[in-house]
């Protein structure tokens, strides 16, 4: 297969399985929708683009322009939908990962209120980061659009989706709620693979 052909990241659940935190219309919408379109148009875009046959990552950290803005959102929603469990009893990091949200935050407690503050404060859409920079300290990064911290040089490793498809049909115009929900369904497990040290 060519491999400058992306295609959606297969979902490790099933689609009604993020209920009542995220509705399985949301995720029909979403996921089969919104991440399916930003596919299609960095697909169509790519030939004689010069990143043809380039990793998405790649592509996210040098791009400019529409190329950027889909390879940008493929990326942020593969990362999203793939960090997420089903709905069940809200978990916590542990290890390594754990030590170092102590370490750069005081507390998982009091990284949760800045994650969410962060994210329920940026203006129109876009997205909350946790990454860690190549010394694995870890910060919150503010991106919109289709922003990533990879294009600072940080690895993202949790992010929060603020754009209003990600939970308009089910909180409407109520995005705190929906942050302070999405705790539930984290899978750490995956975050902590991400972050490495």
């Amino acid at each position: 297969m060519d491999n400058s052909i992306f295609t959606p990241v297969a979902l490790p659940y099933a689609q009604d399985a993020l209920a009542p935190v995220i509705s399985p219309e949301t995720i029909a919408f979403h996921y089969g929708k919104h991440l399916q379109a930003y596919i299609n148009n960095l697909n169509a875009a790519l030939p004689g683009s010069g990143f043809e046959g380039k990793e998405l990552e790649e592509i996210v950290r040098t791009a400019e322009g529409g190329i950027f803005n889909n390879a940008g959102q493929v990326l942020n929603h593969t990362l999203y939908f793939t960090q997420l469990k089903p709905a069940g009893a809200e978990s916590a990091p542990e290890g390594a990962l754990a030590g170092a949200i102590a370490r750069d935050f005081g507390s998982f407690e009091a990284f949760k209120a800045e994650f969410q503050k962060k994210g329920a404060g940026l203006f129109g859409s876009g997205w909350v980061w946790l990454a860690s920079d190549a010394e694995g300290r870890l910060q919150i990064v503010q991106e919109v659009n289709a922003g990533n911290p990879v294009r600072r040089g940080l690895k993202p490793l949790l992010t929060f989706d603020v754009w209003e498809h990600a939970y308009y049909l089910d909180y409407q115009n109520r995005r705190p709620d929906h942050l302070a929900a999405l705790w539930q369904i984290v899978d750490w497990s995956v975050i902590s693979a991400r972050y490495g040290f």
